[in-house]
């Protein structure tokens, strides 16, 4: 996929976030936090590490689902990938098939909005995130990785026994 998708999905959301304020103060940024042994990041969308791949702020990593992108906590905040901008959201396909979003179930253990679910947020943000997910679907492979992103998510959706 190439390039210019994400940078048109990023604009999509352009400086719109879960709150009107810096929801980064309720939690101390826990989701720009990599874990204790430094592992933790975030997907990259296909075309993605291409844009990041020279960024000073973190590091590209293989990973099977996809590339990821692990951060040093601090990253410019115009460059950060998809993935972060979209949190605390994920894919999901709508009655209609169409690409819309609800709560990441992985948001539980570290984001103090995921409780109160896309009411609890500022509502300019979940129709930007669905609107940049319905340009990443644009193309057969953006469409391929959000069925795939779903298909992830729905697993920690599963319950463990």
């Amino acid at each position: 996929m190439l390039p210019e998708i994400i940078l048109r999905a990023r604009e999509a959301i352009g400086d719109k976030t879960p709150m009107c304020h810096d929801c980064g103060a309720l939690c101390g940024a826990a989701c720009c936090q990599p874990d204790a042994d430094g592992q933790g990041g975030v997907y990259l969308f296909p075309g993605e590490a291409a844009l990041l791949e020279n960024c000073a702020w973190a590091r590209v990593t293989p990973a099977p689902f996809a590339p990821m992108l692990v951060c040093d906590g601090m990253c410019e905040r115009a460059a950060r990938p998809l993935a972060c901008r979209i949190f605390p959201l994920t894919p999901v396909r709508g009655k209609n098939g169409k690409w819309t979003v609800r709560m990441d179930v992985r948001a539980r253990v570290m984001c103090p909005l995921a409780s109160s679910g896309l009411s609890g947020l500022d509502p300019a943000f979940p129709r930007a995130v669905r609107d940049a997910l319905r340009i990443v679907a644009e193309e057969p492979e953006g469409d391929a990785f959000l069925e795939r992103w779903l298909a992830l998510e729905e697993e920690y959706r599963k319950p463990l026994w």
